[in-house]
């Protein structure tokens, strides 16, 4: 799954993370990754790190799960707040705040990913091990062909790495391929050429 996750830069399970999108005009600004649940949206401002987080009624969020829509959040898409500076009814409510920020970014905290992997990525994520199990020899040969593998007498994957709690998560680097021409072709449509991530993978 790293591999085809580090080839698509894709998550195709739900995965808490950050993602920074641009501001476009109107508001709009469009996720590089599938969106199930926003909890957060901060603009990025310069020299304000303190800036606070926008109320749901500041923006609408759309996911592409549902026909027709695209992952992205529209800001300003109504609503006010006398009690917050700039945010006023008669300074143009949140719109006007962000007009006065100049915010051209901004983070957005959610729950990305795919409810269920689609068939297609579930046929190459078999396809794929199946590649990857053939690159293993015994372990009473030589070496296996593929150094990164561990193999019983039978041929079967064995490595076992500590997955200790406080072990770090990094993020899975990008890559040009999986290792496997068939399974790029597979996914080739699949592929997300945007690097926007805080957090994530």
């Amino acid at each position: 799954m790293e591999r085809i996750t580090a080839y698509t830069r894709q998550q195709f399970e739900p995965l808490s993370m950050v993602v920074v999108g641009d501001v476009a005009p109107g508001g709009l600004v469009l996720l590089p990754r599938r969106v199930r649940s926003v909890s957060s949206v901060t603009p990025v401002t310069d020299g304000a790190d303190d800036a606070p987080s926008l109320p749901s009624s500041a923006y609408r969020v759309t996911s592409s799960d549902l026909l027709g829509q695209v992952d992205a959040v529209y800001l300003a898409w109504g609503g006010y707040d006398d009690l917050v500076v700039g945010a006023e009814s008669w300074n143009g409510g949140w719109a006007g705040l962000l007009d006065g920020w100049s915010a051209e970014q901004v983070e957005v905290a959610g729950e990305f990913g795919y409810a269920a992997a689609p068939p297609v990525v579930a046929q190459a994520t078999a396809l794929l091990s199946a590649h990857i199990q053939a690159q293993a020899a015994p372990s009473d040969a030589d070496a296996a062909q593929d150094p990164s593998l561990d193999v019983d007498d039978e041929g079967n994957n064995v490595r076992i790495e500590d997955q200790a709690d406080d072990a770090p998560s990094d993020p899975v680097s990008a890559s040009a391929s999986t290792g496997s021409t068939q399974v790029d072709a597979l996914l080739a449509s699949y592929v997300n050429a945007g690097l926007g991530l805080l957090g994530g993978v």
